[in-house]
């Protein structure tokens, strides 16, 4: 103990070593030196450099180091969360990252298969005192005793399990598991799908995962971001202080709905409209109302001219309307050759009228006289307008918004599941946000010139400056009788354009931060949680997000509880990847205990009986309950007070009810944390299933199972650590019939 100590005193010393140096070199590339671009790049890449190295330095500072190994062969390691080298001329390792090759056996020596360890030690600090130490002995030869072997391998694991819950999740590296390690450092190319239920840690490998491959994969995917998408605002918040703590802040995370740059979906579909949303019919539902957009003149458009009438008809706009659609470019980017067809063809119109020989010879104007009328014809306010009615620029929101009003190429029961005037947008809408941008592109080519003449602009500026420099010096020289003088000024230098380049303005952001921001990213790895959930309509989105097809799904589909969710993984990946993808099971449950995994699979069978719930690891000798009361909110408020009362002092509570009665429980839970993103770290947290999907607590009271499909009712039951109640006023649905 004492050895181990005087290690960890050590390699704080260290760490506050690093951390003094990364911030003397922030302050040093913040203080003023150069202004030229080239300088301020450095410094931001510089500053941007130490930021990350002082994220993963606090990130360690909890848990510094957390294991040891010592091999056959003499080698020593200590693991930890961040890597650390001493500052010697070798660099000598003082802690090895867990995320390292060499740490691997920290995770997958057995007795029988040692990987060439001879002990495994385990480090239990709080702050920076080691308060345990668990050793393993895998070679049987070996005959050093040191007081702290233990003959239960799982002690360690236990120990974590049964801790009480805090309302956010934390890493594992400590007791990260064969399996789960397996998983964690799988090869990124490819789709790979970790299936489990309640309870296996399918959220934490996840996790872990997406910090082992920005360690292996470190320049690759730091450029092109990783993408993390989970359920609801409230499991962000649950998981989101895991990366951070493992040192990594390159991450996206999002829920579905905010996936559409600019659009924060927080309306709320019926299960009907969301199923309809979700479906695959939408896109050739939305690519179908695109086209219907592209209309033709009933049954001609006259367009004045100074010349006479211009006649803009239906063969004519037919012929610009094929024409356009021919290049299968997206609706905006084709309108442009729409309007040069019909520009074409109303300047051909023109020119027979006003060039034509009465006596039927050949036309009078020549392809210079023609390209004039044509000019003309482009530049004329009626012919914009009759483009604009015929082949309209459209943007995402509008489409779809107007779709939505009155709902094409749908059964008349799904138009009217969706059809909504107005209102918030709710997740729903968010790929079918992304569908109609896809259909629609940008056309850009305005920016683009507006870019341009700006640049142009400055270079002109550059070149003046350079202008009077160049007369400055000449000038001077000239006073001086010097004109021969080889003195480098500016104008040597640099010429208007490099000047300037110096002076544009570069893009500093993170690659996360880009990525949010820009809908066309392609992510270097994208990892779905609750990935069952997700609709096919999402699905076309998620996967444009990552052409690459380089993904993790995490679910379960027996929790699919979302009406549009595609539950089987061969729906949601065949359209894509057809049979190319790999499938692993997670099949202990860390979490429940066997107890209430009891219960909670007793509630499946009775839909499935064939169904085989994941296995708990743990028991804890109390059986889950349920109480009948005829006032609800009250019996819960005194369910909650004895709980508190009786039970962990510093443990988590979660009430999961229906939505309906979510106000009366509210009024009654005063104290309790509520609504769309509740505070998890609350005491008591009242919610809905949805919302506690991938969330765990200390104690769970379930109020009216019987208002819940079977999912949502699994899913609330598996939610509990330690204890679970259930009060109704109803009928106990099939499977809980036990507890009576």
């Amino acid at each position: 103990m004492r050895h181990e100590q005087e290690f960890i005193d050590l390699l704080h010393a260290r760490l506050t070593e690093l951390r003094a140096e990364a911030e003397a070199g922030m302050r040093a590339a913040l203080a003023p030196t150069g202004s030229g671009r080239q300088a301020l790049l450095e410094r931001d890449v510089f500053v941007a450099e130490r930021s990350g190295l002082l994220a993963a330095f606090d990130a360690g500072e909890r848990g510094l180091c957390f294991g040891r190994l010592a091999f056959r062969d003499g080698r020593d390691h200590h693991i930890g969360r961040i890597g650390m080298r001493r500052d010697d001329a070798d660099r000598t390792p003082l802690v090895v990252d867990w995320r390292a090759e060499v740490a691997r056996p920290f995770y997958l020596a057995t007795g029988h298969t040692p990987m060439g360890l001879r002990r495994r030690r385990h480090i239990t600090t709080e702050g920076r005192v080691v308060t345990a130490l668990h050793d393993e002995i895998l070679d049987l030869a070996d005959n050093e005793r040191t007081g702290h072997e233990g003959s239960d391998a799982d002690a360690v694991l236990l120990a974590a399990l049964d801790a009480e819950r805090t309302g956010r999740m934390h890493d594992i590296v400590q007791t990260i598991q064969a399996e789960q390690d397996r998983i964690i450092r799988a090869p990124h190319q490819g789709v790979l799908v970790v299936e489990g239920g309640p309870g296996t840690g399918k959220t934490a490998v996840a996790l872990h995962r997406a910090a082992y491959l920005l360690y292996a994969h470190r320049e690759q995917l730091a450029r092109r971001a990783v993408l993390i998408v989970g359920p609801n605002p409230a499991f962000l918040g649950y998981i989101g202080e895991v990366l951070p703590a493992l040192g990594e802040t390159g991450v996206l995370l999002a829920t579905p709905g905010e996936l559409f740059p600019g659009v924060t979906a927080t309306g709320t579909d019926s299960p009907e409209a969301a199923e309809v949303k979700g479906s695959a019919a939408m896109a050739d539902a939305l690519a179908r109302y695109v086209r219907d957009r592209q209309s033709l003149p009933d049954p001609v458009t006259v367009i004045e001219h100074e010349d006479g009438e211009l006649v803009l008809d239906a063969e004519l706009a037919d012929r610009a309307r094929q024409y356009a659609r021919e290049t299968r470019l997206p609706h905006n980017l084709a309108r442009p050759y729409f309007a040069f067809r019909v520009i074409d063809g109303l300047t051909a119109q023109l020119a027979d009228r006003i060039g034509a020989d009465p006596y039927g010879g050949p036309n009078f104007l020549g392809p210079d006289d023609i390209a004039q009328l044509g000019k003309a014809i482009a530049a004329s306010p009626e012919v914009h307008r009759a483009v604009d009615e015929l082949w309209p620029v459209l943007t995402p929101h509008r489409l779809v918004a107007d779709f939505l009003a009155e709902p094409a190429h749908l059964p008349e029961a799904d138009a009217a599941a969706i059809r909504r005037d107005s209102g918030e947008w709710t997740p729903a809408d968010v790929p079918l946000l992304d569908e109609a941008a896809e259909l629609l592109g940008h056309d850009d080519a305005a920016a683009r010139a507006a870019a341009e003449a700006e640049r142009q602009e400055r270079i002109s500026y550059a070149q003046g400056v350079l202008d009077l420099s160049y007369g400055s010096r000449t000038q001077e020289f000239e006073d001086r009788g010097d004109e021969d003088s080889e003195v480098l000024a500016a104008h040597d230098l640099v010429d208007a354009e490099r000047l300037a380049e110096r002076h544009e303005e570069t893009d500093h952001r993170t690659a996360a931060e880009r990525a949010a921001a820009d809908r066309t990213w392609a992510f270097g790895h994208v990892i779905v949680d609750e990935a069952q959930e997700l609709s096919a309509m999402a699905w076309r989105l998620l996967m444009r997000r990552c052409p690459t097809r380089s993904m993790t799904l995490v679910g379960d589909p027996a929790q699919t509880a979302e009406p549009g969710g595609c539950g089987a993984w061969e729906t949601i990946l065949a359209p894509y990847v057809g049979e190319r993808w790999e499938h692993v099971r997670l099949g202990v449950n860390y979490r429940t205990p066997a107890e209430i995994m009891a219960l909670a699979a007793d509630v499946v069978r009775a839909g499935n009986p064939s169904f085989a719930p994941p296995s708990s690891v743990r028991s804890t000798g109390v059986r889950p309950w349920a109480r009948h009361a005829d006032d609800l909110p009250r019996a819960t408020a005194e369910a909650v007070a004895a709980e508190r009362r009786d039970r962990r002092e510093h443990g988590r509570l979660a009430v999961i009810a229906p939505r309906a009665l979510h106000p009366a429980l509210a009024a009654a839970l005063p104290d309790a944390s509520a609504g769309r993103t509740p505070d998890l770290t609350s005491p008591v947290v009242l919610l809905d299933p949805r919302q506690a999907k991938g969330l765990e607590f200390d104690s769970v009271l379930v109020v009216e199972p019987g208002e819940f499909g079977t999912s949502d009712l699994y899913v609330a039951l598996t939610r509990a650590t330690q204890r679970l109640g259930v009060l109704h006023s109803g009928a106990l649905p099939p499977g809980l019939e036990s507890l009576v």
